[in-house]
């Protein structure tokens, strides 16, 4: 899981972020996929990565999804 943090925060765009009950989650892209990274509220450490690639899980971040400049 660490590693795959690191890859993704190195390498990844973030769009967005949001709250959901008491978990902070955040949207990246990364090549062909999305990344929704979870964690508990004001923590640090990461609960779990969820990938996918169909744009129906986009649809809770569209009102905050900030586009990176270069695409």
């Amino acid at each position: 899981m660490h590693r795959q943090a690191r890859h993704l925060h190195q390498h990844g765009h973030l769009l967005a972020e949001r709250r959901q009950d008491s978990f902070r989650l955040r949207l990246f892209a990364l090549g062909d996929f999305y990344a929704e990274e979870w964690r508990e509220w004001e923590q640090e450490s990461i609960l779990f990565i969820h990938l996918f690639q169909h744009p129906d899980g986009l649809h809770e971040y569209l009102s905050a999804i900030r586009l990176p400049e270069k695409l």
